[in-house]
């Protein structure tokens, strides 16, 4: 039940109106009141009652505010020099305020008779929520104690993104490209987390997936022999998938295993915090992973597996391993675990200090009844708050018959790519980026070298919705020079809840 100041006044006389006043300023007794806000329970003891902003001379309180910090010094301020004195409090709240006052006296603070009859009535008057303030305190103290010790409980969290993007390039209609994805998120311990995702798309295409559609689609977003560039969320079916699903766990402080029946290579390997996700930076897939780590056969349909990360001696690196079998649904033919599509990474990354890491990749990989190994490397560098660097290099072997393009390949093919990353560029909160690179460099490879390049400039115009306009440019599609120059504009919106 919560009193008006004016109660007190009335029945009790003017010096009680301002221990009425003071009771806000006392640490504890607002943390007793659940409405209060827990930024208010910040105090500042004041000496004089002009420190106080909203009390002027002519209120009808102010002698007797007065009265009370010279005779006690029981009266406190809100950090911004405020008083706060019309603001009703509950029965707890005065009792506990009572309580300072009776303090101040049991510390040889110097009160008159009169008022020490008072006082002492007041006392018996209130002893019982004196009591139970006290007993509420304790439990509270005891609740307290056993949340840090074991602060969880099975929780499951809903979380979505949806990304909308207007496109237009050469020799494109202008297009319309969406995807969404809702994430189920649930804790059964403090250290694990199962991840459910499903995905659903418009199937949208654009110019650059155009120009490498074609058959044979070697380089493209969804390319045979390697992930070249496109919309990352383009060519995504309308049919609502299960595009994650895996359960990850730590047996120990510093080792997390994930086990799973769906994994996309990219959440376990090749990370970089500037360009790795398509939602809020780069929208060409070949700057979001190396092509040759992380195949695109492996990824973009993802299979069942394990991988393990371990933060060794929690130090500076962290090893990293991942199996994932792409057809492992299927138990005819070729398929299962360890079928004809599967492919195996492992990663060292080397991370002194918080603006700088590097990344030794290796991959192993069976796709279409080709043998595939590749060594790369990742990196970046953060030179300050807003300027960083990034870049991505790899080479590799395919050897044996392909059965997708029916043709014997012995290829070694590299490929890199760099990048800047700014923040708040002319415009606070903004990300920009700029990166360009070649996905699949080999001489016996058609007769050009694709080479791809993307600025994007992302405005977070709340902290649930951005807007990024995004230019991207790719020379010699596919590694044909025929192809020319295609060029994309996309404006993407992107919406996360």
């Amino acid at each position: 039940m919560n009193f008006p100041t004016q109660f007190f006044k009335t029945k009790l006389g003017t010096g009680w109106v301002i221990i009425n006043y003071s009771i806000l300023f006392l640490a504890f007794p607002v943390q007793a009141q659940k409405s209060v806000d827990l930024d208010s329970t910040q105090i500042a003891q004041i000496t004089s009652v002009d420190e106080l902003s909203d009390v002027e001379p002519t209120n009808w309180a102010y002698l007797a505010l007065a009265s009370i910090i010279q005779r006690y010094g029981a009266i406190s301020g809100y950090p911004d020099g405020t008083f706060r004195g019309n603001r009703s409090l509950s029965r707890y709240e005065f009792a506990a305020a009572l309580q300072g006052v009776l303090e101040q006296i049991n510390n040889g603070t110097f009160v008159n008779q009169e008022d020490l009859v008072t006082l002492r009535r007041l006392e018996l008057e209130y002893r019982l929520p004196l009591n139970q303030l006290r007993t509420r305190l304790n439990d509270i103290d005891s609740r307290v104690t056993n949340l840090e010790t074991n602060q969880f409980s099975v929780t499951s969290k809903l979380q979505g993104e949806i990304i909308f993007a207007f496109t237009e390039g050469r020799k494109a209609n202008p297009t319309v490209v969406a995807r969404t994805r809702l994430n189920f998120i649930t804790s059964f311990t403090p250290n694990s987390r199962l991840i459910i995702q499903l995905e659903s798309g418009n199937n949208g295409g654009d110019a650059t997936s155009s120009v490498q559609n074609p058959s044979p689609n070697l380089l493209g977003t969804t390319g045979l022999l390697a992930d070249g560039g496109g919309l990352e969320y383009g060519q995504v079916s309308s049919d609502v998938q299960l595009r994650r699903l895996y359960y990850t766990f730590r047996p120990q402080k510093d080792l997390e295993v994930t086990v799973g029946a769906k994994m996309p290579a990219e959440d376990f390997i090749d990370r970089n915090r500037y360009a790795n996700d398509e939602s809020s930076d780069f929208s060409s897939s070949f700057f979001l992973n190396n092509p040759l780590i992380i195949q695109n056969q492996i990824d973009r349909p993802g299979g069942a597996g394990a991988a393990l990360a371990w933060n060794i001696g929690g130090g500076d690196f962290t090893l990293r391993s991942l199996y994932i079998a792409a057809n492992s649904n299927t138990a005819s033919g070729k398929g299962g675990l360890f079928g004809e599509v599967n492919s195996g990474t492992v990663e060292l990354e080397y991370a002194p200090r918080s603006n700088f890491a590097l990344r030794l990749q290796y991959t192993k990989a069976l796709i279409d009844n080709t043998d595939i190994s590749a060594f790369g490397i990742n990196g970046e560098y953060a030179v300050n708050r807003t300027t960083a660097f990034f870049g991505r290099f790899g080479i590799g072997n395919y050897d044996g018959f392909n059965t997708a393009i029916s043709q014997n390949l012995d290829l070694q093919p590299h490929t890199w790519a760099v990048g800047i990353s700014w923040r708040d560029l002319v415009i606070p909160g903004t990300l920009t980026g700029i990166a360009i690179g070649q996905p699949f460099v080999e001489a016996d490879l058609g007769d050009a070298t694709q080479t791809n390049f993307e600025a994007f400039y992302k405005l977070q115009l709340s902290d649930n919705l951005s807007v990024s306009p995004i230019v991207q440019l790719i020379d010699n599609a596919n590694n044909d020079s025929a192809n020319g120059i295609t060029w994309q504009a996309t404006l993407r919106t992107s919406f996360a809840f």
